[in-house]
């Protein structure tokens, strides 16, 4: 090989080089908030109060984009005095005032509260409470179309969870869904009826029953793209406002009526068995540090706790295990029940000096080994 053609290859080596650095650069960093806003030319504001949000969406920061990596790491990796503050107040289940955050679609963005975030993704919590200012985008993409839509939606109704369309205008029928509740609900207790309450009533009764047949059926995977709410808007479209039959599926056929005001009452009047209730299970475990020669009186008040399971007094640098099981339906949070059932249930107890809450992820459970009869 001569000796152009090796500095050729050198060259090509340190430019491939260069270039890895720099993509690795770039994916160790967290996005700046005003290079996002600029893209999107998001600069009207909704106000959108305080809400929990996920933590694997908040992926950039307001000011301080430079001083973190994607995890909310300090660059530095120094110890900071702040952090471990606050660590130490989520390990003992202190309460912590709301993050600041800018949110551009589906984004956000850190105002204020980076070391709060740090330490919530060290502890790999799923969501945090904030105090949300969505930036909406005005450019007229599809997507951008559509999430100004959904957002829309989302002001008019105040439901607790997001419901995502993929079609322009399909909100709109929803919308028209709700209205025509709401008068049907107002006809059947002879009073006032506010919108938003209409609109829980029915996500709750209406849209989120059927949605889960439609998962059951799994008639989603039939149709790449689309979403459990495409396929909700699409059939009750055709069943409830066009009035035409249609086969989805044994179970749906099943299920579904020509009205939407039967289906509720069907869903209603269903057993257990034929439509359960959608209900998640939690298992936590909480250690506690408790007041000297109050722990037997504090285990008997603890156990007279339903959602209480087992309780263990422990040697150590902890005095109570105990172990809880707790139950929410779809409109709420993990961490808003957990921290209801600890706050409002356990540290009104008296006599629990401090509180640290474990939510375990991965287990595996050995089964009791059957007993032999052979005496032989």
């Amino acid at each position: 090989m001569g000796i152009t053609s090796w500095k050729s290859r050198l060259l090509q080596i340190f430019n491939s080089s260069a270039n890895s650095s720099k993509k690795n650069a770039e994916l160790s960093k967290v996005k700046s908030f005003k290079e996002q806003q600029k893209q999107e030319a998001a600069f009207d504001t909704r106000d959108r109060g305080i809400r929990t949000a996920p933590l694997s969406r908040i992926v950039g920061s307001v000011g301080r984009y430079q001083d973190f990596d994607n995890q909310f790491r300090f660059k530095q990796n120094r110890p900071s005095e702040r952090l471990q503050r606050i660590k130490e107040s989520m390990r003992l289940g202190r309460p912590l005032k709301p993050v600041d955050l800018f949110q551009i679609k589906d984004e956000y963005y850190v105002l204020d509260g980076n070391h709060r975030i740090a330490a919530a993704k060290d502890f790999d919590h799923d969501e945090i409470l904030a105090h949300i200012v969505e930036f909406i985008p005005s450019k007229d993409t599809l997507e951008n179309i559509l999430y100004r839509e959904r957002a829309g939606f989302a002001d008019q109704t105040q439901l607790p969870a997001e419901i995502n369309l993929t079609e322009v205008d399909q909100y709109a029928h929803l919308t028209d869904q709700i209205t025509e509740h709401q008068e049907y609900l107002q006809h059947e207790k002879g009073d006032m009826i506010l919108f938003e309450k209409a609109a829980l009533d029915w996500y709750k009764t209406i849209y989120r029953p059927l949605c889960t047949i439609i998962k059951r059926e799994k008639l989603v995977d039939s149709f790449p793209g689309r979403t459990d709410a495409d396929l909700y808007s699409y059939i009750t479209l055709h069943q409830w406002k066009k009035g035409r039959k249609r086969r989805y599926g044994i179970g749906i056929a099943k299920l579904i009526e020509q009205n939407m005001e039967e289906f509720r009452k069907k869903m209603t009047n269903l057993k257990g068995v034929e439509y359960p209730e959608m209900k998640r299970e939690i298992t936590i475990f909480i250690l506690m540090n408790v007041q000297a020669k109050k722990e037997l009186k504090l285990i008997d008040r603890l156990y007279e706790l339903k959602e209480v399971k087992e309780i263990y007094s422990v040697h150590g640098d902890v005095d109570l295990l105990v172990k809880v099981d707790l139950t929410r339906d779809l409109l709420s949070s993990d961490a808003e029940i957990i921290s209801q059932f600890v706050q409002e249930k356990v540290r009104m107890i008296p006599g629990i000096n401090s509180t640290n809450t474990l939510i375990p992820g991965f287990s595996r459970i050995k089964k009791p080994e059957a007993r032999s009869n052979d005496s032989g």
